[in-house]
């Protein structure tokens, strides 16, 4: 019951500030706007502000005032609202990681700038072909993913992945405790590092429950996703040797979208790649 009422009282946290922007939004912004352009574009620039200003600066504040506490079962959006499961983990140098991945088919994501985002807006209206689209921040322990690659299906469903670079004690099994999830780099350049990755499949453009931006949907099995890249890495015979590490019982992770949830079984598989012979460190 206790758990019930604090579940509640954190929805309502964050449902009252929203309440209160969309307010003043359309009580104030909406009005001035109005008086000074077209109904349409007043309309658009005050729900831009709302949702992509306002209320993601609110919720970035209550973050920092009451930052999540969790175990590393999962990235999280920029406001802090759990994402993709943690599922799957290559254990390599950078640039094996990026030619591997795109010998199997896989690509290498754009960085976000104003020139991709606006690519890839046009790639989706006009059905270009964009294989290298950028995908959206997300984060792992206060920092955004490392390298990201995507692989198309087809219109806007994609696979993608993005993996954040770390170590672990390599003297130990390997494990949830024996990984550095905040270290990013090595402290000798050539020791291999452990790339922890979150893999998902976007089946849709949803929007998102607490702001109201658009955002992809995602395809509630991620297992499929871990196992799809072992598959492909399989495939051009790079595996060395690879292990399960459980991190929790297999959970339903309620996404932030309307409707969304994924399902896990809690384990992020390990795959050591083939080594090949680079002078290039991290």
């Amino acid at each position: 019951m206790i758990q019930i009422f604090i579940r509640f009282a954190k929805r309502i946290a964050v449902f009252l500030p929203g309440v209160l922007i969309a307010y003043v939004s359309f009580r104030y912004a909406l009005p001035f706007f109005d008086k000074r352009l077209p109904d349409i574009v007043g309309i658009l620039v005050t729900y831009a502000l709302a949702a992509y200003v306002f209320i993601p600066a609110l919720i970035r504040f209550y973050r920092i005032v009451f930052p999540p506490k969790h175990l590393p079962l999962y990235c999280i959006t920029p406001d802090g609202f759990a994402s993709d499961p943690l599922n799957i983990s290559l254990v390599c140098r950078r640039q094996k990681l990026i030619t591997t991945m795109e010998k199997a088919g896989w690509h290498l994501a754009d960085p976000h700038s104003i020139r991709t985002i606006t690519h890839y807006i046009f790639s989706i209206v006009f059905d270009w072909d964009y294989p290298n689209a950028p995908v959206s921040n997300l984060y792992l322990f206060g920092r955004k993913y490392d390298l990201a690659f995507t692989k198309k299906v087809q219109g806007t469903r994609r696979h993608h992945v993005r993996f954040w670079a770390t170590t672990f004690d390599g003297e130990k099994p390997l494990s949830a405790h024996s990984i550095h999830w905040q270290n990013r780099r090595s402290h000798v350049q050539a020791d291999q590092l452990l790339w922890v990755g979150a893999a998902s499949l976007d089946v849709g453009i949803v929007p998102i429950k607490h702001n109201f931006q658009l955002t992809h949907m995602v395809h509630p099995d991620t297992n499929k996703e871990r196992e799809l890249i072992i598959e492909d890495l399989k495939s051009i015979g790079s595996i060395s040797k690879q292990e399960k590490v459980k991190l929790d019982n297999p959970y339903r992770l309620v996404n932030r979208t309307w409707r969304g949830e994924l399902t896990t079984d809690g384990v992020m598989a390990v795959v050591w790649l083939k080594p090949t012979k680079i002078n290039s460190s991290y």
